[in-house]
């Protein structure tokens, strides 16, 4: 049996700059372009999905980079070569996260940008420390308490998203299904949910293979679903009740929804109502793109992102 990768073989070289960084009481693996040190420019704090590393920001971090921002993407608590404590996967604690990366990179505020998972860091990071937090982008990750009303009440979107999502509620089975068959399971995910024009290319085969390996490294499957096993069970305890009850706050930010025209897994009409509870809200398709946008379109969200960059947090 082949050796599990070790931790540092997500820092994957490139034009970037790989450094750690601590926070919250937890070292992060964070990555910038070129090792520029910018402190001075706008800082953009990128946070990927489930299943995923820094990696899936690859197309961003050079581009907000050379349009005049400080780009930095981190590996999540529990992913790739960051620490992997055994607690601390809920809302208040991921928010606490976000909150200490700004200050640890030097800044008083950023903006966030999160794919899924990290796109619920950035609903909870805004709305719990809302002083660090100037504009958030998410994509096709829906505020909270629109994504729990629809799963609850819509068909279509229960249908979408609770498969995969209760199988791993369960201890081991989850995590084996995660890393057997040298992580198989990640190709299949991305291939479910991804468009066919990405799924074709060279990039997708360079991103599956890196995904592949990553969900492999020691306690990376087990974190990665502690995010949505806390996401289950505690809609039935108090600690969910106090969590969604906190949320039930508009934020005022600028706030852009991005989604993949072609997503099956988040579908349209969720990130519509997710302007609930932002009311300066822009919520955007991406065409030709299915569940990771970014990745699949680039130059479409990279060219949202710069555009939301431009608006007045004020």
């Amino acid at each position: 049996m082949a050796e599990p990768p070790d931790p540092s073989s997500v820092r994957i070289p490139g034009d970037w700059h790989h450094f750690d960084v601590r926070a919250n009481g937890v070292r992060f693996h964070a990555v910038e372009a070129d090792g520029r040190w910018l402190a001075d420019r706008p800082l953009i704090l990128l946070l990927h999905g489930f299943g995923e590393f820094w990696w899936s920001w690859r197309h961003q971090i050079t581009t907000l980079t050379d349009a005049g921002f400080r780009a930095v993407a981190v590996d999540l608590r529990g992913y790739g070569d960051t620490d992997k404590p055994p607690r601390g996967y809920d809302g208040w604690t991921l928010a606490g996260d976000a909150h200490g990366l700004v200050r640890a990179l030097g800044h008083t505020d950023a903006t966030l940008v999160g794919h899924a998972d990290g796109g619920l860091v950035c609903w909870a990071a805004a709305t719990l420390h809302p002083r660090i937090v100037n504009r958030i982008a998410v994509i096709a990750s829906p505020h909270p308490r629109a994504l729990r009303h629809d799963v609850l009440r819509d068909r279509g979107q229960r249908s979408a998203f609770l498969g995969g999502f209760l199988r791993n509620q369960l201890p081991r089975m989850g995590e084996r299904h995660l890393t057997r068959r040298d992580g198989a399971f990640i190709e299949e995910y991305f291939r479910e949910r991804a468009a066919t024009g990405w799924i074709a290319t060279d990039d997708f085969a360079e991103a599956v293979h890196h995904n592949r390996a990553a969900i492999q490294i020691p306690y990376v499957a087990h974190c990665s679903l502690e995010y949505q096993r806390w996401a289950f069970r505690s809609q039935f305890r108090p600690d969910g009740a106090r969590f969604m009850e906190l949320m039930d706050r508009p934020l005022s930010i600028p706030v852009l929804g991005l989604r993949g025209r072609q997503d099956p897994y988040i579908l349209d009409h969720l990130m519509t109502a997710s302007a609930q509870w932002a009311t300066d809200m822009v919520p955007r398709q991406v065409e030709g793109s299915g569940h990771f946008a970014h990745q699949e379109r680039p130059d479409v969200v990279n060219e949202h992102l710069v555009d939301l960059m431009g608006t007045d947090p004020a």
